[in-house]
């Protein structure tokens, strides 16, 4: 089952922690690959949608059983 993603806008630190990635790295290199959740930039701050990172990985799912 699912854990619901908080309300508010997700921090690269974020989904560190809630994929338990090895570093902040891997999400920018998800970014300039455009391989993760579609993110935005806040000034200079990035940030993520929670509906879209349940999108992305909604689609990740879909990918892994086909």
């Amino acid at each position: 089952m699912a854990l619901p993603l908080p309300s508010r806008y997700l921090t690269p630190d974020d989904l560190v922690e809630m994929f338990e990635l090895p570093s902040v790295e891997t999400v920018y290199q998800w970014r300039r690959k455009r391989t993760g959740p579609r993110g935005f930039r806040v000034g200079r701050h990035l940030r993520f949608d929670p509906d879209d990172v349940r999108a992305w990985v909604d689609s990740r799912r879909g990918e892994a059983a086909a």
